[in-house]
């Protein structure tokens, strides 16, 4: 056992916080890309949100160079890890185990497929609490992640020294 505390300790070095400006114009790509989807999702009358995108923000505009951050992984990270939510509700119901399982199974296809994104795993979590039908991977799954993406690469590519995306 003590060789598992050993592991526990870290050693790495922390990073540095990052510079105001670069804190700030992340913090406002995230709010742009939000504010379009809840402004579009009002006024169109269908659901473009949902609790994980959220945290895709961070990653596309505060970490954009990041493979988790890159528009296939936002796009079908999501889209896979929803799938795979609403494929083991309908089979197995809304039970906890099956809920485990469905999150289990969404890190796993996307890991399989190169498509990961630490914020779709989320997905199946807010797929059994919601208890969606299968237009949710239209809305807000596909509308949502693409918006993201397109508010992403317009606005990384506007800021000097980034270049967003780094491979599709």
């Amino acid at each position: 056992m003590p060789f598992l505390f050993k592991k526990m300790t870290g050693g790495g070095v922390c990073p540095e916080p990052v510079r105001p400006a670069a804190a700030l114009l992340s913090g406002l790509g995230t709010m742009l890309a939000i504010g379009f989807a809840a402004g579009l999702s009002e006024m169109l009358d269908a659901v473009l949100m949902m609790a994980p995108f959220g945290a895709s923000c961070f990653l596309a505009f505060a970490l954009p160079e990041s493979p988790l951050a890159q528009p296939r992984n936002i796009v079908f990270g999501h889209l896979i890890s929803s799938l795979v939510g609403l494929s083991v509700l309908a089979v197995l119901g809304p039970d906890w185990p099956a809920m485990a399982l469905a999150i289990g199974l969404a890190v796993s296809a996307m890991m399989w497929t190169g498509t990961g994104h630490a914020p779709a795993g989320a997905d199946p979590a807010v797929i059994f609490v919601l208890q969606p039908g299968p237009a949710f991977l239209l809305t807000p799954v596909l509308s949502g992640a693409l918006l993201i993406v397109v508010v992403a690469l317009i606005f990384n590519n506007l800021r000097p020294g980034k270049k967003y995306p780094v491979y599709w």
